[in-house]
């Protein structure tokens, strides 16, 4: 097992060029070389917008539009609050389930509950470490009914009023598939895309970006995401009323007047300030390069363990172009606990900050209890797999 864990490694700085052993590789950091970024962030010091409106909020959106194809794109403070604000324009309120993979951020449930719903765990598939279709057909064939036009879960008497799938460490889950079952009971389909700014689903006729095939979809532009706002997130949707229902909700309700404050809904103030905005304007702009070198860094990767035993770098399924945000290892081995953990410390001693994936949500106390289907590959997949230093940076042009 330690012969194992240093060949990986050893594996690993080769890809990544490390040879200083006293420098730190971080998972994904951002980098604003060759950008725009300080004259736009000097545009919004010098005019004195710097806070929830000003001419660069427009200009993100727009740009987002544009990159993702979506109609619609609203830039709030940050993908949980995004979660949050699609899940309740969408319908989904206090008392309801909405249906979604364990494997994934604390924020895809969290936002569930922040409206009073309660997460239903659907397990996931390898191919694309998301939703598993079979398993939410199977799970819906299991607990659910119609009744007046709305699908009810019959053991738990409560509304199931939304699906969302995850596209996990920007890797395309099987969305078409997905929104055929959502079709089919009439439930809407939120695509969880915070990780996926950058991947597309393959049609027939084209490629379509994630979070543009479902009812609505989200962004993340944390700190470690393809692009960065320092934190913020968005709203994707090709429906007008969704659209304009988010965009009004996320500015406090304020009925648009010269001077006047008058709100005519409950709200929330999820405004992205002008600033963060000009700061993902600047980033955006080079986001094909960043796609570019991702993608490179993956092969390399690919190539460079290709013939190890038992490790297998993850790929994008057919049918999708993955960002590979996060370049995925995947473990097959029987026993693969004491490897990660040995590759893990072995790694941290090495200044090579790789990491785990996350703890499966319905194993956390606050969502042990809530309802889930069978989740047996979402527990043999999450023990076995490890996220590498993925950031474009680490790579030549």
């Amino acid at each position: 097992m330690m012969s194992i864990s240093k060949e990986i490694i050893d594996r690993i700085k080769f890809v990544i060029n490390k040879s200083d052993e006293s420098s730190d590789v971080y998972l994904h950091e951002p980098s604003f070389v060759g950008t725009n970024a300080y004259d736009y962030i000097r545009d919004c010091l010098d005019s004195g917008w710097v806070s929830s409106t000003g001419r660069w909020v427009s200009k993100f959106e727009n740009l987002i539009s544009e990159f993702t194809g979506s109609k619609y794109a609203i830039a709030v403070s940050n993908g949980t609050d995004a979660l949050r604000l699609a899940l309740h324009v969408i319908g989904v309120d206090k008392g309801n389930e909405v249906l979604i993979p364990p494997l994934s951020f604390v924020a895809t449930a969290n936002a569930v509950s922040h409206l009073g719903a309660t997460p239903h765990f659907i397990d996931i598939e390898s191919d694309s470490l998301g939703m598993c279709p079979l398993a939410l057909e199977k799970r819906l064939d299991q607990v659910a009914l119609i009744k007046e036009g709305e699908v009810f879960n019959k053991t738990t008497g409560n509304k199931i009023s939304a699906v969302l799938p995850v596209h996990i460490f920007g890797l395309p889950s099987k969305i078409q598939e997905i929104r055929l079952i959502c079709s089919k009971w009439r439930i809407p389909l939120i695509e969880d895309a915070a990780e996926a700014l950058g991947s597309f689903i393959k049609t027939k006729a084209e490629l379509i970006h994630c979070g543009c095939l479902g009812d609505i979809g989200t962004l993340s532009f944390n700190g470690n995401k393809i692009i960065t706002t320092g934190g913020g997130g968005a709203i994707l949707t090709n429906n007008k009323k969704i659209a304009e229902l988010a965009k009004h909700l996320s500015t406090t309700a304020k009925v648009n007047h010269p001077w006047n404050f008058y709100h005519d809904k409950i709200a929330w103030n999820d405004r992205l300030p002008n600033i963060n905005a000009a700061l993902g304007a600047s980033q955006i702009e080079h986001i094909r390069e960043k796609l570019y070198r991702k993608r490179n860094l993956h092969k390399k990767y690919l190539d460079f363990f290709n013939d190890l035993k038992d490790v297998e770098i993850v790929k994008e399924f057919n049918q999708s172009l993955s960002n590979y945000w996060l370049v995925t290892m995947r473990l097959n081995v029987e026993n693969p606990y004491e490897l990660r953990e040995k590759i893990l410390k072995d790694s941290h001693e090495s200044k090579i900050f790789i990491r785990p994936c996350w703890n499966l949500l319905n194993e956390l106390p606050m969502y042990s209890k809530v309802p889930s289907g069978d989740l047996k590959e979402a527990r043999n997949q999450s023990i076995r797999l490890l996220n590498l230093p993925s950031s474009p940076q680490l790579i030549d042009s």
